[in-house]
C-alpha cells in the first residue's frame, strides 16, 4: 500500500476506505447490541424464567464477556492476523443473536448475549485500523471509528421500539445476526488488506505497561468513571421502558418519539460543552458539571416518573451529560497516559466500560426486585455521586495531545539522542523512544508547537 499517494497531512483514498469500512464493522455490530436496549425489559416479561435480576443479566451478559476477551483477541490478531479475528468474532456473535432469537426461556438469552459479547473484535479493529493508517493520520481514523459507535447507540434507541412493533425483539436478534453477516462481507471485500501487520503501542495494550497504568490514579479515577457511566445507563434502560409504558402510558412502539428529539436536542447542546472544554481548556470543570448533571437526571427520574415533561426533561439532561463525558472521557485518557503507553491505557479503559454494562444490569436488576423502578434511580443517582466525589480529586489535565512522529528505526543510543532533542522543543511536552520501534511517541502543546520543526526529524518529510 502507498500510504503516501497524496499529502502526508490528509488521508489516502486508501485510508479513508479503511477508516471508514472499519467504522462499518464497528457499527454494526454495536448497533445489534443496542438494538434491544429500549426494548427489552418489556419483552423480557414473556419469557419463561422471569426476575427483574435475570432480566438485567441478559441486558449486560455481553458486558462480561467482552471485558474478558476483547484483550485477549486483540493480541491473538498479532499472532494469526487482524482479519480472522474480527471475522470470527463476527460469526460468534451472529450465532449469539441466533440462540438468543430462538430462545423461550430469559436463560436463553443470558446464553446469547454471553456469545454475542464473546465475539469481542474491538481491540483487532483498533490494531487493524493502525495497520492501515500512516502516523498522523491514526486519530482521524479512530475518529471517524469513534463517532460511528455514537451514531450507532443514538440509531438503536429510536430503531429498537419501531422494530419492535414490526418484527419483535426476536426478530431483532435475527436481524442482528444479519448485521453481523454484514460486516463479515465487509471485512472480506471493502476492508484493505494491509502491506505490514505489526504491534502498535498506541492503539494496543502491552502486558508490561499493566502495572505502570494501573498505578496512576488519574487513570484509575477515569477508569472507574467510565465503567459507572455504562453501568448507569445500562440500569437506567432496565426501568425507563416500563416507566414510560406503566406510569406514562406511552405504548412501546411509540417510545422513540421521546427518544429521537431528546437524542437530537442532546447533540446539539454537546457541541459548546466541548469546546470549552477542549479550546478553552476546562476540561475539568466541565467533567464535573457534566457528572453532577447525571445525578440530577437520576433525582429528577426518581421524583418525576409519572410526569410526562419532569422524565423527558430528566431525559435531555440525561443524555447531554452523557454524550459529553463519551466524548471527554477518551480525550482524558490520552491526556493523562504515559506517551508510550496510551494503548495499554485505552484497553484498561475499554475493559472497564463494558465491565461497566455487566454491572449495571446485574445491580439494576437487583434494585429493581428488592426496591422497585425508583430503586434503580436512585441506584443510579448514587453512583453519580460516588464519581464525582472521586473525580473531584483528579490533577487539572495538561492539554497535551497525543501524536505520532515516524523517524525510522534507531539503535538505543541514537534513539537517547533523538528523544532528548525532542524534549529540547518548544510545544513538546513529553517524548519516548523505542529502540527498534519506528516511531517517536510524543505528547506537544498544539498552540505552542510548529509542527515543521517536528517534520524535520521526520522519515516521512526527508
Amino acid at each position: 500500500m502507498n500510504k503516501n499517494a497524496v499529502d502526508a497531512r490528509g488521508m489516502s483514498s486508501l485510508e479513508s476506505r479503511a477508516a471508514f469500512s472499519l467504522a462499518g464493522i464497528f457499527s454494526l455490530r454495536m448497533l445489534g447490541l443496542f438494538l434491544i436496549l429500549p426494548v427489552f425489559a418489556l419483552y423480557a416479561e414473556e419469557l419463561q424464567g422471569y426476575t427483574p435480576v435475570l432480566v438485567g443479566l441478559a441486558i449486560g451478559a455481553y458486558g462480561l464477556t467482552q471485558a474478558l476477551l476483547q484483550i485477549p483477541f486483540g493480541m491473538l490478531s498479532d499472532r494469526i492476523g487482524r482479519k480472522p479475528v474480527i471475522i470470527g468474532g463476527l460469526l460468534i456473535f451472529a450465532v449469539g443473536s441466533v440462540v438468543a432469537a430462538m430462545a423461550d426461556s430469559i436463560w436463553g438469552v443470558i446464553l446469547g448475549r454471553a456469545l454475542q459479547g464473546s465475539g469481542a473484535i474491538a481491540a483487532a479493529v483498533m490494531a487493524m485500523a493502525a495497520d492501515l493508517t500512516q502516523e498522523h493520520n491514526r486519530m482521524k481514523a479512530m475518529a471517524v471509528i469513534g463517532m460511528s459507535i455514537g451514531i450507532a447507540f443514538a440509531l438503536a434507541l429510536v430503531l429498537g421500539p419501531v422494530l419492535n412493533n414490526f418484527i419483535g425483539v426476536s426478530g431483532i436478534f435475527w436481524l442482528t445476526g444479519a448485521l453481523a453477516l454484514s460486516g463479515v462481507a465487509i471485512t472480506l471485500f471493502v476492508v484493505p488488506n494491509p502491506e505490514d501487520s505489526h504491534f502498535h503501542r498506541d492503539t494496543q495494550p502491552e502486558p508490561g505497561q499493566f502495572g505502570r497504568v494501573l498505578s496512576n490514579p488519574d487513570l484509575l479515577r477515569l477508569d472507574l468513571g467510565i465503567m459507572i457511566l455504562h453501568m448507569g445507563m445500562t440500569a437506567l434502560f432496565l426501568a425507563l421502558p416500563l416507566v414510560l409504558r406503566d406510569s406514562i402510558g406511552m405504548d412501546s412502539a411509540s417510545h422513540w418519539m421521546i427518544y429521537l428529539p431528546v437524542l437530537v436536542l442532546s447533540v446539539l447542546l454537546l457541541v459548546p460543552f466541548v469546546v470549552i472544554a477542549e479550546n478553552r481548556r476546562r476540561m475539568k470543570q466541565v467533567f464535573l458539571f457534566s457528572i453532577g448533571a447525571l445525578a440530577v437526571a437520576q433525582l429528577g427520574f426518581f421524583s418525576f416518573y409519572q410526569s410526562f415533561w419532569g422524565l423527558v426533561i430528566s431525559l435531555l439532561i440525561y443524555f447531554t451529560a452523557f454524550n459529553v463525558l463519551e466524548a471527554t472521557l477518551p480525550s482524558l485518557v490520552a491526556k493523562m497516559a504515559p506517551a508510550d503507553a496510551k494503548g495499554t491505557a485505552m484497553g484498561v479503559y475499554s475493559t472497564s466500560q463494558f465491565s461497566g454494562a455487566f454491572i449495571g444490569g446485574l445491580a439494576g436488576g437487583w434494585m429493581h426486585n428488592q426496591f422497585g423502578l425508583q430503586g434503580v434511580f436512585l441506584f443510579g443517582a448514587g453512583a453519580m455521586i460516588v464519581w464525582l466525589l472521586a473525580a473531584l480529586r483528579m490533577a487539572e489535565p495538561n492539554y497535551l495531545k497525543s501524536h505520532l512522529l515516524k523517524v525510522g528505526a534507531l539503535d538505543a543510543d541514537r534513539a537517547r539522542e533523538l528523544q532528548e532533542t525532542l524534549l529540547g522543543i518548544e510545544g513538546v511536552g513529553d517524548a519516548v523512544l523505542v529502540a527498534g520501534d519506528d516511531v517517536a511517541y510524543l505528547k506537544i502543546d498544539t498552540k505552542r508547537i510548529d509542527m515543521s520543526v517536528l517534520d524535520e526529524f521526520s522519515v516521512s518529510h526527508r
